[in-house]
């Protein structure tokens, strides 16, 4: 039984001058099927050493501030991004409310790539849901459509709707060491 195409795996890296890019890009190496279950796949993406929550731990999520997780925790968010502007002074206006109201504690670099540009001490899980999303490195960009996952490693980088329609974007942020 031939299932759906095997999931879009981006995974970004910081070179030795310091630049973002896409290091990899494709299916994940990590794929189990199973004979006695035609069409069944576990398609591992990633995964990270450590993390010592406790499953019984409470609620609490209306603690969150700003886009990064608490020390040695992690977040999972659901961002809807409407389309952007042509106008990169009115883009530039927008990152600049959105970082200082909602987003103050990421590292903010804004350069000629793009003006939302920043950094955090963070491994991000960032899955597209619905739309298309161009993800945006020192390097190099990459369109996403729904169902791509992006591992967002500590890289300077930007996310930019381009598509003239609304998309939905799933998050998950792990507290990090910087490399």
């Amino acid at each position: 039984m031939e299932g759906p195409p095997l999931t879009r795996r981006i995974v970004t890296a910081v070179d030795e001058a310091g630049l973002s890019y896409i290091a990899e890009d494709g299916s994940s190496p990590s794929l189990v099927t199973i004979e006695a279950r035609p069409g069944f796949r576990n398609n591992n993406i990633w995964r990270t050493l450590g993390a010592d929550a406790r499953v019984d731990a409470p609620d609490t999520i209306l603690d969150q501030q700003g886009a990064c997780p608490p020390a040695g925790g992690t977040v999972i968010r659901v961002v809807d991004v409407p389309p952007e502007s042509s106008d990169m002074a009115e883009v530039t206006k927008v990152y600049d409310s959105l970082i200082k109201s909602v987003y103050p504690d990421i590292d903010h670099r804004p350069d000629n790539r793009h003006p939302g540009m920043h950094v955090t001490n963070t491994i991000d899980y960032a899955i597209v849901l619905s739309g298309e999303l161009v993800a945006i490195l020192d390097k190099e960009e990459t369109v996403m459509k729904a169902g791509d996952i992006l591992i967002q490693r500590g890289t300077n980088h930007a996310w930019a709707n381009r598509s003239g329609k609304m998309v939905r974007i799933a998050f998950i942020l792990t507290d990090s060491s910087p490399a």
